[in-house]
């Protein structure tokens, strides 16, 4: 970015670490702002879970290296993080820098809550992932940390059923899976895709081309991209391929998938190191990853654009500290300092070419798969959306409910549910 002079009296060296703006002097202004605040050497830094125990490890490197700035960290669990993001916009009382899962940013835009970014250069992440901080062409979000879905799966199990690899298609996954579930035999399945998880359907329907959601803001789900992987993830549950359960049905998943009760499931990049852990010994070497199959390919087979961003917010008083703050934990050497702490995936390209990522095999997979990875509909109510989804694929599983009237009701649930969407973009237009 732009490197104006510091504040007087501070000797924080300027932030590095992201590329140079097309707007170099939105950092000056921001800057300007922040020089004038009477504590605007003190950043509010949200962040969730794990990551907010751990973060502050690198805090206390940013701040040795930027005396000027102190930064306090506020750990927040992600069970309460949506709520309190919510409650601190209403009462303006937003931090100045936040961790944000990526889906949530269309909806604190909409509100208004974030603070538009200079631009990056798009060839320091990956395209799918970067497209969920941008909303009608403006960056509100830098990746700091990603997630996609690919299939974790028994390479012992699937070569005694003859494949020495995972399939790249559909067609040969679906035989591959047979396979494999012959060997297995009664209460042995191929593949474990709980009922209680919207990924599955999601990708499958991606991966067909299915927009989800149309431009106009109604449901996708009958059309005939959806409804084709709609009927190929209802085949593998009729054919018992796939147990029709949820994973609250399934005591121990780790023990399961040890026993060879299922030999794939599709799953992030958190159980890398579950598997690693849980799974024993004798085992350690009979579990891969693999890029998930497509329809036609493994060009088609594409997954979810997930994750967390940093990003900040508008009623900051401190944005320059806070850019300096983002710029410092986007460096490469510091999302590889966070993976080995947490196990969260970098977001920037060049922390993939280093050790441990790039002599890792199992993190190979989502390396591919991160090319592939496509964004969810930038709407406000995606995570709605994602709750019918499960309720109709649970219904045309267990309760008898043929495909076609599961996705009518779930084009009619989801047409109710962004009605107030379409009244005001159709207002806004006008």
């Amino acid at each position: 970015w732009a490197r104006p002079a510091p504040c007087a009296g501070s000797p924080g060296p300027p932030p590095t670490g992201l590329p140079r703006p097309s707007l170099p002097s939105l950092f000056a202004l921001l800057l300007a702002a922040a020089c004038s605040a009477p504590d605007a050497d003190v950043v509010r830094f949200w962040a969730f879970g794990r990551e907010g125990e751990v973060v502050q490890e690198l805090v206390r490197d940013f701040e040795r290296e930027h005396p000027g700035i102190r930064v306090k960290v506020q750990q927040i669990p992600w069970t309460a993080a949506h709520e309190k993001l919510l409650t601190a916009h209403v009462g303006r009382a937003s931090p100045d820098l936040a961790q944000l899962g990526n889906t949530w940013i269309p909806e604190m835009v909409t509100l208004g809550a974030l603070e538009p970014l200079p631009p990056v250069a798009d060839s320091s992440y990956f395209p799918g992932i970067l497209a969920t901080n941008i909303v009608d062409g403006v960056l509100y979000g830098v990746p700091w940390y990603v997630d996609t879905r690919v299939l974790f799966y028994r390479k012992d199990l699937l070569a005694r059923a003859g494949y020495r690899a995972m399939p790249e298609t559909w067609a040969e996954w679906r035989e591959a899976m047979a396979a494999v579930r012959r060997l297995g035999g009664t209460g042995r399945y191929a593949i474990f895709l709980p009922l209680n998880e919207w990924q599955p359907p999601v990708i499958l329907g991606l991966q067909r081309g299915s927009p989800l959601i149309t431009p106009r803001g109604y449901g996708a789900f009958r059309d005939a991209s959806f409804a084709q992987a709609f009927g190929f993830l209802l085949s593998l549950y009729r054919d018992s391929l796939a147990p029709p359960v949820s994973n609250t049905e399934i005591a121990n998943l780790y023990q399961e998938f040890a026993r060879g009760t299922f030999a794939m499931y599709i799953t992030g990049p958190w159980n890398l190191g579950e598997f690693r852990r849980r799974l024993p010994p004798e085992l350690q070497d009979a579990w891969g990853t693999a890029p998930l199959p497509g329809p036609t390919g493994a060009a088609s087979g594409v997954s979810l654009a997930g994750g967390s961003s940093l990003v900040i917010y508008r009623t900051s008083r401190h944005k320059a500290a806070a850019l300096q703050l983002l710029a410092f934990l986007s460096r490469p050497e510091q999302q590889l300092r966070f993976y080995r702490l947490t196990g969260d995936l970098p977001a920037r390209r060049e922390a993939w070419e280093q050790a441990p990522l790039i002599s890792d095999p199992a993190a190979h997979a989502f390396a591919i798969q991160l090319t592939r990875a496509v964004p969810t509909p930038m709407i406000p109510e995606w995570e709605q959306v994602t709750t019918k989804i499960m309720d109709q694929t649970e219904a045309a599983v267990r309760g008898g409910r043929s495909a076609a009237a599961a996705l009518a009701a779930l084009d009619a649930e989801v047409d109710r549910l962004l009605e107030r969407r379409r009244y005001l973009v159709a207002r806004r237009r006008r």
